[in-house]
């Protein structure tokens, strides 16, 4: 039978030793590779209605996979104005002030990505835009997605006049008056003015969505770990499989939140392994903490403004309940952890989970910013593995600790973070993802920002550049390591007969070019099942 996909004059990189296969061309059939040899051999494969590449030397890689993203919601997230780009107020009330020009009498303005570092000394809140936004509804997402900034007259539409208590750690931030700022504190209180806020129609949802997908495999990637399935999100996984526009294969994890009963658990551990072809649920995400930005982490210790001091969760212990119960399903979890309390307590948790109903279940921690070594050491023994993002620490975090993120955690604690290098050389597995939206999706970018610790314009020193990864584990970290992250190891994250034919194909050797420049390597293709999502100009 006739291979679908035939790859001639390649060079086959294998993440697992960094070595270049013997072989010269891959040939797939029916979503798998069935070859790999030399060019003859392959080419004996090709039929009438096969896809031949001549790939003139390019290097051809397991598909890179981002251990986590927000596809869906985060397409619809940045449907507003991108504020990313902004370094300082002046910035942010022009980029508002067009914005604001361009919207239909009593249109509501939406934004995204607005950094904290941008309003200096001063606080997040609408008073530091100035008039820009009087009498205009706007609700401007701050770049972590876990806090947001609502203008007065949205704050208005929503009731909101003073404080208000929440069953998870969220906060309507009020000066000391209790009169609203307008910054709002993770999900519960963002909530309140989203619910007054227009929203996109399902069909704008979906064609943003499939914009945004395939943006992201012509930047190299195969597939993604997406950590939730907010609203519709199943249901436009769904629509855009039929209709051959999912260009990523994807694990989904739908959320569980601080207020889950145990049918809500229940019907979450329902969920596991429905799906798609190339989509299907596969995992729970919790949150234990918010961010250090906004003062919602949980630490052991304060911090600088006497804050991140309490879990998400009101009640931890139910978490830990929760995490037993889902274990003992056999259903792996997610754990958004940043403070060295919370990911003390999901290890905690993990563990005892362990003891009570032992089961090959991999569990793992996300973000993982700050933690002292006897929790870096906890990681391998757990079979816990470490999701991390290392262009947070790139691109908001800097070296001399004069960002938010760093002011708030000390000297000490903020030389002391994002320890990706620790937790490898201690055992874990080291999974890296993007986070997208809050920051940027090409995995180039992400490996070469574990790699060099910079921003992606390399116009700072590194922060903590002994904690850099090498680039042969950068590269296992969005390969090897998510496939066995998600259980896949047998079919998932090498170059071998039988496994997936996903594939991502570069200009050059990744493991050769200098870290300040792999981030400008050329896609030459990219295959998910055996079938080209991306060709770029040169082929």
């Amino acid at each position: 039978m006739p291979a679908d996909l035939v790859l001639l004059s390649a060079r086959l990189l294998d993440p697992g030793t960094g070595a270049l296969l013997p072989h010269t061309a891959l040939a797939a059939r029916d979503g798998r590779i069935v070859l790999l040899g030399d060019d003859r051999e392959a080419r004996a494969l090709a039929g009438p209605r096969s896809t031949v590449l001549d790939l003139r030397g390019a290097v051809v890689l397991p598909g890179l996979t981002d251990g986590h993203l927000h596809p869906v919601s985060g397409a619809e997230r940045t449907m507003g104005v991108d504020l990313s780009a902004c370094r300082d107020l002046d910035a942010v009330r022009a980029v508002l002030a067009d914005a604001v020009r361009a919207l239909p009498p009593g249109g509501w303005l939406r934004g995204w990505g607005l950094d904290p570092n941008a309003f200096g000394g001063a606080p997040v809140g609408h008073a530091a835009l100035g008039p820009v936004l009087d009498g205009v509804p706007a609700f401007i997402e701050l770049f972590d997605a876990h806090s947001a900034l609502a203008g007065a007259r949205a704050l208005e539409l929503a009731g909101i006049d003073g404080p208000r208590a929440f069953e998870q750690g969220s906060e309507i931030v009020c000066d000391a008056d209790g009169r609203p700022t307008g910054l709002l504190l993770e999900d519960a209180a963002c909530a309140l003015v989203e619910a007054v806020a227009p929203r996109p129609t399902e069909a704008e949802i979906r064609a943003r969505a499939a914009e945004v997908l395939r943006a992201m495999a012509a930047s190299g990637l195969t597939g993604g770990h997406a950590m939730d399935a907010n609203g519709d999100t199943l249901a436009v996984y769904t629509a855009l499989e039929a209709e051959d526009a999912l260009p990523l294969r994807l694990r989904v994890h739908p959320w569980c939140p601080p207020e889950a009963d145990d049918d809500t658990v229940a019907e979450l551990i329902r969920l596991q392994g429905t799906g798609g072809a190339l989509w299907r649920v596969a995992g729970v995400k919790l949150f234990m903490d918010g961010t250090i930005d906004n003062g919602t982490a949980w630490l052991e210790a304060p911090d600088r403004h006497g804050e991140s001091t309490r879990a998400f969760w009101p009640d931890p212990r139910r978490y830990s309940r929760v995490i037993a119960a889902l274990h003992r399903a056999g259903v792996p979890t997610a754990t958004h952890a940043i403070g060295d309390a919370a990911v003390r307590h999901v290890l905690d948790s993990v563990e005892k989970a362990q003891t009570e109903g032992p089961g090959a279940v991999r569990h793992r921690v996300e973000h993982i910013e700050t933690v002292p070594d006897d929790t870096v050491r906890r990681f391998a023994p757990l079979g816990v593995a470490a999701s991390m993002q290392p262009t947070h620490c790139c691109e908001f975090t800097r070296a001399d600790h004069t960002d938010n993120w760093s002011r708030r955690l000390g000297e000490e604690r903020a030389g002391h973070a994002f320890r990706c290098r620790d937790l490898w050389d201690a055992g874990a597995r080291v999974v890296l993802g993007s986070d997208w939206p809050v920051a940027p999706y090409p995995p180039l970018e992400v490996m070469a920002g574990a790699r060099h610790r910079r921003p992606a314009d390399l116009s700072l020193p590194p922060h903590g550049p002994d904690q850099a990864l090498t680039p042969l584990r950068a590269l296992r970290a969005m390969t090897v390591n998510p496939a066995w992250v998600a259980g896949e190891e047998g079919i998932a994250g090498r170059l071998a007969v039988g496994h997936r034919a996903d594939l991502t194909v570069l200009a050059e050797d990744p493991l050769a070019v200098a870290d300040t420049e792999l981030a400008q390597v050329p896609v030459v293709a990219t295959v998910l099942a055996g079938r080209v999502t991306y060709r770029g100009a040169a082929l």
